[in-house]
C-alpha cells in the first residue's frame, strides 16, 4: 500500500481541497503517513495568492527535497495551477505538478508519479466524491469548512483568484445541504460556510434564491449547531442576512466582510463599487439590526497610488468603523492583474510601516470590543484540553493569563471568534469536557485579545 504525506498551505478553501484529495487517495488504496519519513510521496498543497504565500510553498518543496532526496514530491494546489508551465522548468525539485481544477484525478496523478517509466495509473479513480461530508477533516474537533462555490466574478484589480480558480461556479444547494447533514451526523457542531465570495452564491444559478435560500435549507436541519458565514463581499451583501440570523440563533451574528480600504479613490482603483461611507452605513445597519453582531474585515495597504491622504482616510475609517477584528496585508504585485500595470507604486518599506500602524491601532480597538463580552453567558465550542498547567503557561494561547488553581483547562472559541484568525477562549471547568462539544460558560475576563471562561456549575 502506497503512503502519502500531505503538507497543506493557504486558506480554508485550500484546506477543503486538501481534505478532498485525502478522501480520494484513501478511496484508491493510499494511506496517510504520520510523518514524511514514512511516505512514498509528499504532496505540497500550495497557495499562489500573494508573493509571500508563493515563496512559502516553494520553500516547502525545496526543504522536503533536501530532507528526503529519494522521495517523490508532488506540488499541488493554486501555485501549480497558476504557474504550471513555468514551474515545470524552474522547479526540478518537484517531481510533478497537480492543479486544483480536477481534484478527482489526484490518485491517478500520484500513482503515475510513483510508477516506473511513467505508466498509466493501475486503478480507475472516481471523478468526484460521492459523499463530500465524509472526507477527512483537518480542522480542530467540532468544526468543519463547507465550500459552497468556486471562483469569483468580482474582478478586484489586485486579485489573482480569478486567474487561479476561474469564474464563479456555485454548487447545487441540495448537494451542499446534504454535505452539512453528513457533517452534523458525524458530530460536527460548527459549519463554516466558505467560498471566494459567498455573498455572490447562486448568481450563476438563477431562480434558486442565492445565499438566503441556501441558508433556509440549512435551517431545516435538526439539532444544536453553529453556522458561521465567512467571506462576504461588501458590494454583494445580501440584505436578508440580519433577519435570517435574528430568526435562528444557530446562524451566528458574525460577519466576515473584506472592506479593503476606506479611501474612495483607492476603492475605485481596486474596482470596488462601494465607498467608505457606503461601507460604514453597511456596518451601522448590521449593528442596528443585530446589536450582538461581530464584524471582521481585512485592509490592504500599499496599493498603487495610495497617498498619505488616502492612508489617513483609512485610519479615520478604521476608527469610525470600530471593527471587532481586522487583518492587514501589504499589496502584492501579481502578474496579469489590472493593478500590475498601475503606476505610482508605494515602496515596500512605506507599505510595511502603514501595516504596522494599522495593526497597532486595531489591537487597541479589538481589545476594547472584546471587553463587552466580560460577564456574559455564552456558548463555547471546546477544541482541546491542556494536559497540565505547565503546558498552559508555555502555550501561545495563554496570553499571559494565570492558570486557575483548580479544575481542567481547555482551549475553545465563542461565537465572536472564528477559527484561526481571531482570539481564542481559555476555559476553566470543574467537570470533564469533550473536545468538539458545545458548553455554556460565563466570560470572567479578558487576556489581551483572548477571553477567559468558566463553565456553569
Amino acid at each position: 500500500m502506497a503512503r502519502y504525506f500531505l503538507d497543506p498551505f493557504g486558506c480554508a478553501k485550500n484546506q477543503v481541497d486538501a481534505e478532498t484529495m485525502m478522501a480520494l487517495l484513501g478511496a484508491s488504496g493510499w494511506s496517510a503517513a504520520e510523518n514524511p519519513a514514512e511516505a512514498d510521496l509528499i504532496i505540497v498543497n500550495s497557495c499562489g495568492f500573494i508573493e509571500s504565500a508563493k515563496r512559502e510553498s516553494i520553500n516547502a518543496v525545496l526543504s522536503w527535497r533536501k530532507q528526503f532526496p529519494k522521495t517523490k514530491i508532488l506540488l499541488a494546489g493554486c501555485l501549480a495551477q497558476r504557474y504550471a508551465a513555468e514551474l515545470a522548468h524552474s522547479l526540478p525539485e518537484a517531481d510533478g505538478l497537480f492543479g486544483n481544477t480536477a481534484l478527482g484525478g489526484i490518485a491517478a496523478a500520484a500513482s503515475v508519479l510513483l510508477s516506473s517509466g511513467g505508466e498509466e495509473a493501475p486503478a480507475e479513480v472516481p471523478a468526484v466524491l460521492k459523499a463530500p461530508g465524509a472526507r477527512p477533516l483537518l480542522s480542530l474537533p467540532g468544526s468543519a469548512y463547507v465550500k459552497i462555490s468556486e471562483g469569483c466574478n468580482n474582478r478586484c484589480s489586485f486579485c489573482s483568484i480569478p486567474l487561479i480558480r476561474g469564474p464563479l461556479h456555485s454548487r447545487p444547494p441540495a448537494e451542499i445541504i446534504e454535505e452539512c447533514r453528513c457533517l452534523l451526523d458525524r458530530g460536527i457542531r460548527e459549519l463554516c460556510i466558505i467560498g471566494q465570495d459567498i455573498a455572490s452564491f447562486g448568481e450563476d444559478r438563477p431562480g434558486e434564491g442565492g445565499l438566503p435560500a441556501l441558508l433556509e435549507g440549512i435551517a431545516a436541519l435538526p439539532g444544536s449547531f453553529w453556522v458561521r458565514l465567512l467571506y462576504l463581499h461588501p458590494d454583494k451583501f445580501p440584505p436578508a442576512l440580519p433577519e435570517i440570523m435574528a430568526g435562528d440563533r444557530r446562524f451566528l451574528p458574525y460577519f466576515d466582510i473584506p472592506l479593503q480600504h476606506g479611501s474612495d479613490s483607492v476603492l475605485r482603483a481596486m474596482n470596488r463599487r462601494g465607498t467608505g461611507e457606503n461601507y460604514l452605513d453597511l456596518i451601522r445597519g448590521i449593528r442596528a439590526a443585530l446589536p450582538d453582531a461581530v464584524i471582521r474585515s481585512t485592509f490592504l495597504v500599499g496599493f498603487p497610488g495610495e497617498s498619505e491622504d488616502d492612508f489617513a482616510r483609512l485610519l479615520d475609517f478604521q476608527e469610525r468603523a470600530a471593527l471587532d477584528w481586522a487583518g492587514c496585508f501589504t499589496y502584492s504585485r501579481e502578474e496579469n492583474t489590472p493593478a500590475y500595470a498601475m503606476g505610482k507604486r508605494v515602496s515596500r518599506s512605506a507599505a510595511a510601516e502603514r501595516k504596522r500602524i494599522l495593526e497597532e491601532r486595531q489591537q487597541i480597538i479589538s481589545e476594547k470590543q472584546m471587553e463587552r463580552f466580560v460577564g456574559r453567558e455564552l456558548e463555547a465550542l471546546v477544541e482541546e484540553q491542556f494536559e497540565n498547567e505547565e503546558q498552559f503557561e508555555h502555550s501561545e494561547e495563554s496570553g499571559g493569563a494565570l492558570p486557575a488553581a483548580e479544575g481542567g483547562l481547555y482551549l475553545g472559541r465563542v461565537y465572536c471568534q472564528a477559527p484561526e484568525v481571531d482570539g481564542v477562549s481559555l476555559i476553566l471547568s470543574k467537570k470533564n469536557l469533550t473536545p468538539g462539544s458545545l458548553v455554556t460558560c460565563r466570560v470572567t475576563g479578558r487576556a489581551g485579545l483572548d477571553l477567559e471562561l468558566r463553565t456553569k456549575g
